[in-house]
């Protein structure tokens, strides 16, 4: 029997007693004896490494831990006082919202309205509410300009938002989000962790926020709960998860925090604006020189290698693509040239045809005008991972020496019988970069472009240094590796040139110490804290704060 709407109001959002939960065929469980309460109001970031249990609690969360997934589970998982192990996915709908990591297995309409709308249909709406609903739920994601697109149209940050917009449609009392800003370019990203915020603030919406990109999220957040190894390895507020972070867990810890640890400076921020009134109240003024490269013409041009033959040259682009709906122009004049060994980080906001760039130069699409070449062969990975998982194994996927040292460059250990859909989203990625890169790491194999699409969705920071390692061999051994990506912190660390996309054009090309500094959105952390020219990364803004030219008293 459901409980009453009385009852539901009373019980809390969603409560966790003693869950422990193994996938079909994995030799170790994903959640062990987790006890956990979110109560109707609050806002959680759920932190963790990768493979750590986020992704498992929240579909245990939403009913597809156990109904989807299949395994073993113990214990008792209840929405709005609901037991999951009695009602599925569809039944909990109208109590809880869910957004994937891979949003495109979400997707299953032509159209985007259509999209939002079914929700609202299987609850048996009133048509005009469901166009109230449906309008509301666009202008607050800021798509309503996407209502009439297909589907198969979108960008992989689209169909973020689309997702997204879907789970809120309904207007349910507590929303599950794994990883919702990992498409999603910089200012989207804000705009969508505030809009959180102010759904949780001024409609009591109970969010649950699981992000490996703490510093986006921290300074919204009631509360941080950081899964380890499948249990709750801590559960308390912002201002404590940093401290348990830099001191336990530093992999887990923003990169604002990272810097004053270093640099000896106590309290740490919790986000950028905390920052910058600590330092204020230190004496120590946002801007002050002191940066390694103040005061020069550019400060990032020093660290670009010399560019070696061309691995990519394109001359006036063009690309015109058409789903259906009438040509479109996505890439117009661009003209481009990457050396052999360098690293190359392609940004700019979505649907700006970074995609589409990468996908041309693997020849998958066909240039109206100009032309785009890589002369030396080219390994593309694409946004989907599950454009590269074709089997039920792992150990399928990648089989031998070469698959065993693919797997390894990448830093994936999981059991070669497990299943590739029960991974983690980070799993699934570099399971994907493995296939990508198997048997073509050394000697004549080895293209002369690595290309890769959103590669770090899923990763916390340890993998992702691992793969700006892996990116360092490869171009090392005299590839060039481009990787389009929305993620500034590691855009910064793997770099030396930023390529800035604009509404299909190339708007920006120059040192990533250049472009990743001195802006709003297109910058890191610690340039958006110390505001001094070249200046992006956590160990050089410490050393920066420890020396005594880059202190001043307040006026």
């Amino acid at each position: 029997m459901l409980p009453t709407v009385e009852q539901q109001t009373e019980a809390p959002a969603l409560a966790i007693e003693g869950l422990s939960y193994t996938y079909s065929g994995a030799g170790n469980p994903s959640l062990s004896g987790v006890s956990l309460r979110i109560d109707a109001g609050e806002f959680v970031v759920l932190a963790g490494r990768s493979g750590s249990g986020k992704t498992s609690l929240m579909r245990a969360g939403c009913g597809l831990v156990p109904h989807f997934h299949g395994g073993e589970i113990e214990g008792m998982a209840r929405v709005a006082g609901r037991d999951t192990r009695e009602s599925g996915p569809g039944e909990l709908a109208d109590v809880v919202g869910y957004v994937a990591q891979d949003p495109e297995s979400q997707i299953i309409s032509t159209t985007v309205a259509s999209e939002l709308d079914l929700p609202l249909q299987f609850r048996g709406d009133h048509p005009a509410e469901r166009a109230r609903s449906v309008e509301e739920v666009a202008l607050a994601l800021n798509i309503p300009h996407l209502l009439g697109r297909t589907v198969a149209t979108l960008s992989g940050g689209e169909l973020q938002r689309v997702a997204l917009a879907v789970a809120l449609v309904t207007r349910p009392p507590l929303i599950l989000l794994d990883e919702p800003t990992s498409q999603l370019d910089p200012v989207a990203g804000d705009e969508l962790i505030w809009l959180l915020r102010r759904l949780n603030e001024e409609w009591g919406v109970a969010v649950v926020l699981a992000e490996h990109r703490i510093e986006r999220c921290l300074a919204a957040a009631d509360r941080v709960v950081v899964m380890d190894r499948g249990r709750v390895g801590f559960d308390g507020t912002p201002q404590d998860f940093l401290g348990y972070s830099v001191n336990s867990q530093p992999a887990l810890s923003s990169p604002a925090a990272r810097m004053f640890s270093l640099a000896g400076i106590d309290p740490l921020p919790v986000g950028v604006r905390d920052a910058r009134a600590i330092l204020r109240d230190r004496g120590i003024a946002p801007g002050v020189p002191g940066g390694p490269d103040a005061g020069g013409a550019d400060p990032g041009e020093r660290d670009r290698p010399a560019r070696g033959a061309p691995a990519l040259r394109s001359r006036r682009l063009w690309i015109e693509l058409d789903a259906g709906e009438g040509p479109v122009d996505v890439l117009r004049g661009i003209d481009l040239e990457i050396g052999a060994g360098e690293k190359v980080a392609l940004m700019g906001r979505n649907g700006a045809g970074k995609s589409t760039l990468l996908r041309a130069a693997a020849g998958l699409v066909e240039p109206a005008k100009g032309k785009i070449e890589a002369e030396n062969g080219i390994g593309l990975l694409t946004q989907n991972p599950g454009d590269y998982l074709v089997r039920e194994r792992v150990g399928d996927e990648l089989r031998g020496p070469a698959g065993e040292a693919a797997l390894a460059a990448v830093g994936l250990s999981v059991p070669a019988g497990a299943d590739p859909r029960d991974l983690s989203g980070g799993e699934r990625q570099r399971l994907a970069l493995a296939i990508a890169l198997a048997g073509r790491m050394e000697g004549g194999d080895l293209p002369g472009l690595i290309a890769l699409d959103e590669p770090t969705r899923g990763m916390d920071r340890t993998l992702k240094d691992g793969l700006t390692d892996l990116a360092g061999l490869l171009s090392g051994r005299g590839a060039a590796v481009i990787v389009s990506t929305h993620d500034v912190e590691f855009a910064a660390g793997f770099a030396d040139r930023v390529v800035l996309l604009g509404d299909g054009e190339l708007i920006a090309d120059a040192a990533a110490r250049t472009v990743l500094s001195g802006g709003w959105y297109f910058s890191s952390e610690v340039a958006r804290v110390l505001d001094r020219p070249g200046l992006i990364g956590v160990e050089e803004g410490a050393r920066a704060l420890r020396e005594p030219s880059g202190e001043r008293t307040r006026e």
